[in-house]
């Protein structure tokens, strides 16, 4: 599991890659909230492009973030999730709080622009 973090006019773009299960999400909730806890941001992307599997530690590790972006006033969405992934989030009832692109850049602007 890795992750990759850039900021791109002020929004932290995430791209996750390989498996999001709860032997990852540990070390990736502390990369991702020291990111989030050393920058001046107005939001957060999580790609999900690169996503082999993910159980429901990963989508706690979604709702979590989401509360800390929230509560610094910033935006967060979701982009680049596959149909598996999708499915998942619908069946949880995730994207009924969040909100998905196709494209990462799509996803950007709407952070902005929220």
């Amino acid at each position: 599991m890795s992750v990759k973090s850039r900021f791109e006019h002020g929004v932290l773009v995430i791209s996750l890659q390989g498996e999001l299960d709860h032997h990852a999400v540990e070390k990736m909730r502390s990369e991702i909230e020291t990111q989030l806890a050393q920058s001046h941001y107005q939001g957060l992307v999580m790609s999900f492009r690169n996503i082999d599997f993910m159980d429901s530690s990963g989508l706690g590790l979604i709702l979590g973030r989401l509360r800390t972006v929230s509560q610094h006033g910033g935006q967060m969405a979701l982009c680049e999730v596959g149909p598996s992934l999708k499915k998942l989030f619908e069946m949880s009832g995730l994207l009924k709080v969040l909100p998905v692109y196709e494209a990462e850049d799509v996803a950007v602007q709407a952070v902005r622009g929220a």
